[in-house]
């Protein structure tokens, strides 16, 4: 019950953020606009990923980060009175996925609806959904192990960029460096590595665009399928957020506060 109430009490207060609201509108105004200026859904899916890769682990990673930092005397408050630590952690943790979480499903959700809801649409919102509890998890995780807040979010955002920006480089690099060598198996194990690569390939297999996929989004085809390379992405999203949470609440749960 005290559990419930924490929930209730994290999702409301997060709700009420400006950076949440503003968020969701920009959100909106992005697919509003791409499945208003195309005609194809799937079109639109294409443009708004690149959006969502983006967007999405970069407000909740650095949201995360601050609103855990923010809450830190609430938390310490609460750690006062009868309730685990670990009832405490999962409650900041659902609170700020689950509202990060409607606010992506009103941005992208209410357009998709009025220009005619698709298969590939729902399926881009729930690799949004994903991908916004990846990297909550994460944003804990590096906000309880760093106790000073300007360097816990400076970790956050050079984790973002690595996802989201270096990772490729580096993909490119191997492949340059050892390219006399087979590198399918390598291939898929590397962008297992990365949530942000995952969920692009999740999206890509399910419209089948080979051409767009890159190297690894054509390993993933080439040797487990469209629909089984699809749930092995989707599988590997939902491992990447129980890891870094399941590290974060061992360490919240033995940390001095």
């Amino acid at each position: 019950m005290v559990t419930l109430k924490v929930l209730k009490y994290v999702l409301y207060d997060v709700l009420r953020s400006r950076m949440v609201l503003a968020y969701a509108l920009l959100l909106f105004v992005f697919s509003y606009a791409l499945f208003y200026l195309e005609s194809d859904p799937s079109k639109s899916v294409l443009s708004l990923l690149n959006i969502v890769l983006l967007l999405v682990p970069l407000v909740s990673i650095i949201f995360g980060t601050i609103h855990f930092y923010n809450s830190r005397e609430f938390i310490e408050m609460l750690l006062a009175q009868p309730m685990s630590r670990r009832s405490l952690f999962f409650s900041e943790f659902l609170g700020l996925a689950l509202s990060l979480t409607l606010a992506l499903v009103f941005g992208i959700g209410i357009p998709a609806i009025t220009f005619g809801v698709s298969a590939t649409s729902l399926f881009l919102i729930l690799v949004g959904v994903l991908l916004t509890f990846v990297f909550v998890a994460i944003a804990i995780w590096s906000a309880v192990v760093t106790n000073d807040k300007a360097r816990g979010i400076g970790v956050s955002l050079l984790l973002w960029f690595y996802f989201t920006i270096l990772y490729d480089g580096i993909i490119l690099l191997v492949l340059f460096y050892f390219s006399d060598y087979p590198m399918e198996k390598v291939m898929m194990i590397l962008s297992a590595l990365n949530p942000v690569d995952l969920g692009r390939i999740s999206v890509l297999l399910r419209l089948d665009v080979s051409a767009l996929m890159g190297y690894t989004g054509a390993v993933f085809q080439k040797f487990l399928g469209s629909i089984s390379g699809t749930v092995t992405a989707l599988a590997l999203l939902v491992l990447w957020s129980l890891l870094p949470l399941w590290f974060g609440n061992r360490y919240f749960c033995r940390k001095d506060l």
